[in-house]
C-alpha cells in the first residue's frame, strides 16, 4: 500500500518543537523569492522580518497574518547605539518564539546569508539550544551586480571584500581582477555606531587603494533596484572622486581591472601547454 510523502512544510507546522528558518526574499519586491522560501512564509507562525521599504513589509503582511518588522530594534533619532546590540536584541526576539514552539520564519533582505548577521546568529543560537534551524539562500546584491553591469566574473575573477575590513586588514587586491568593496559608505567607521563615513576616511581610502591602481581609474558605485520601477544606480568616476561621491548604505564600490592577466609559464611548461594554445 502506497503512502503519500508529506511535505517538509506540512510536517514542521505540526511539530511541537520549534523550527527556524532564515529565507531571502531577493532584492525587488516579490519577483527574487524562491517558491520555497514563499511557501515558509506563507505557512510560518511567525514571521520577523527585515526589509528596506513599507512595499516589501506590505507584501509580507499579504502572505501572513503575523508579521513583525525587527527595523524598531534599530537606533532612534539622536540615540546612539552600537549595531551589535540591535542585532542581538533581534536574535532574542526570534529566539523567544522558537522557544514557544513556533514555526517562526525570519525573511530578509537580499540573501540571508550575506552582511546579514542576524541570520547566523539565530541559526547558531537555535541549534545551540537543540531546534532545527537552516537558511535558504535569496538573490544577493553581488548577483544583480553582475547582471546589471553585464559583467561575467568568470573571465578575470574577483576579489570581494568588505570596505572597513579592507582597510583594517593586510589584505593584497589584484589589480587583474575585479575587486568589490561592500558598505563604501561606512568605510572606516568601525565603531558600529554610525551609519555613514567621511570624506577624510574614503580619502585615506583612495589613498590606500592607490598603491594598486592609478587615481584615473574608472570604478563604478553601484546600487542594487529593490523595485520594479526602478533602475539600479550605476554611477562611473575616476577613483580619486571617490571622496565627493554621493554615497548610501546600500552602495557598492566596483574597480575594474587595472591591469590585464599574464601567463603563468612556468606552469605551462609543467601542463605541456603551448602558449599559443590560450585562448
Amino acid at each position: 500500500m502506497m503512502t503519500r510523502q508529506q511535505s517538509p512544510i506540512a510536517t514542521l507546522t505540526r511539530a511541537k518543537k520549534g523550527n527556524l528558518v532564515c529565507v531571502g526574499t531577493g532584492l525587488q519586491l516579490a519577483g527574487q523569492i524562491g517558491a520555497l522560501s514563499l511557501s515558509y512564509i506563507e505557512h510560518a507562525d511567525v514571521v520577523f522580518s527585515l526589509v528596506p521599504d513599507g512595499f516589501s513589509e506590505r507584501w509580507l503582511m499579504s502572505l501572513n497574518c503575523d508579521v513583525r518588522s525587527l527595523q524598531p530594534y534599530y537606533a532612534q533619532h539622536d540615540e546612539v547605539k552600537n549595531r551589535r546590540d540591535t542585532y542581538a536584541e533581534m536574535v532574542d526576539a526570534i529566539l523567544d518564539e522558537v522557544r514557544l514552539g513556533k514555526l517562526v520564519v525570519c525573511a530578509l533582505y537580499g540573501h540571508p546569508g550575506v552582511f546579514a548577521c542576524v541570520a547566523h546568529w539565530s541559526i547558531k543560537q537555535a541549534r545551540s539550544e537543540g531546534f532545527d534551524a537552516s537558511m535558504l539562500p535569496g538573490i544577493s546584491a553581488e548577483a544583480c551586480l553582475w547582471a546589471d553591469l553585464g559583467i561575467d566574473p568568470g573571465h578575470s575573477g574577483h576579489q570581494s571584500f568588505e570596505a572597513t575590513q579592507f582597510m583594517l586588514y593586510h589584505h593584497i587586491p589584484d589589480p587583474t581582477t575585479h575587486l568589490l568593496l561592500w558598505q563604501i559608505a561606512l568605510a572606516g567607521e568601525h565603531t558600529l555606531t554610525q551609519f555613514s563615513s567621511t570624506k577624510d576616511k574614503l580619502q585615506i581610502l583612495v589613498e590606500h587603494l592607490n598603491q594598486w591602481y592609478p587615481l584615473t581609474h574608472a570604478v563604478i558605485i553601484y546600487e542594487a533596484a529593490n523595485l520594479p520601477f526602478q533602475s539600479p544606480v550605476i554611477e562611473r568616476i575616476p577613483l580619486s572622486l571617490l571622496p565627493e561621491a554621493t554615497l548610501t548604505t546600500i552602495s557598492t564600490l566596483l574597480i575594474p581591472p587595472a591591469r590585464p592577466m599574464t601567463l603563468n609559464h612556468e606552469m605551462l611548461a609543467k601542463l605541456g601547454i603551448v602558449e599559443s594554445d590560450i585562448g
